[in-house]
């Protein structure tokens, strides 16, 4: 028996477009942004330089993620259950994060017990207290936005989502955080770098969610900088290892 209904167009029949989902196809610019093409590698290259200015490259992800229709939990960006959860549980894996590495980590690789690149923080309140909100605002929201939330969205659309391809994601974005780290701290600053990326990519590798890992990195940060302050670094560093 034939229907009487009348037929419906046929772009009604098409299935809706998720929200914050694929570019719709009227927006080529945002598809080319999301793409791996000239445009989509030309807003990697401004991203990556943005990082001379950081926190700038971490405001350009957001910006790229917007204008490209990317979904904000493709980078990380998920409401948390608690934020004051998350707050709390950050600060104290970081902290406590830090204090393993000083005392354990790093005396076992033969660093120096003193960071010298930032030892005229010793006992400086002025240069302490500026460094305060430089650290939560560039280590916790811009290098966890770029390093975590934008790389790994990146390679995870060129390297897969399965087990070995997050692999890859987390040895390349750590080694990539790791060696910003040698003109300013050297050897040992590349080693403690290596060694938290892993340890942060991992996590985020797990769980997608970037805001218990902004609340560590500034709480590890900090922690680094309440030892220097008060000349702590040394006695943190033999604590174990006399």
């Amino acid at each position: 028996m034939t229907s009487d209904r009348p037929k419906l167009p046929e772009q009604v029949l098409q299935p809706p477009v998720e929200a914050g989902g694929a570019p719709p196809p009227d927006d080529p610019f945002a598809a080319g942004l999301r793409g791996f093409g000239p445009l989509g590698i030309l807003a990697m290259l401004v991203i990556i330089a943005g990082q001379i200015l950081a926190p700038l490259n971490a405001v350009l992800v957001l910006v790229w993620a917007r204008r490209s229709h990317t979904p904000w939990h493709e980078i990380g960006y998920v409401r948390p259950q608690s934020w004051i959860a998350g707050l709390v549980v950050g600060l104290a894996f970081g902290g406590a994060f830090k204090f393993l590495m000083k005392a354990i980590v790093m005396p076992l690789l033969g660093a120096d017990p003193i960071n010298q690149a930032y030892h005229f923080l010793a006992g400086n309140g002025p240069a302490a207290a500026v460094f305060v909100p430089a650290l939560i605002i560039k280590a916790g929201f811009g290098e966890e936005t770029f390093f975590r939330g934008d790389m790994f969205e990146r390679l995870g659309k060129l390297f897969g989502q399965r087990p070995g391809a997050k692999v890859v994601t987390v040895l390349v974005t750590s080694v990539f955080f790791a060696s910003l780290h040698y003109i300013e701290q050297g050897l040992a600053g590349v080693q403690q770098a290596t060694i938290t990326g892993l340890v942060f990519g991992t996590i985020f590798a797990f769980t997608g969610r970037i805001w218990m890992l902004m609340c560590a990195h500034a709480a590890f940060d900090l922690t680094a900088l309440a030892m220097i302050y008060w000349g702590l670094e040394s006695n943190v560093a033999h604590l174990v290892f006399k």
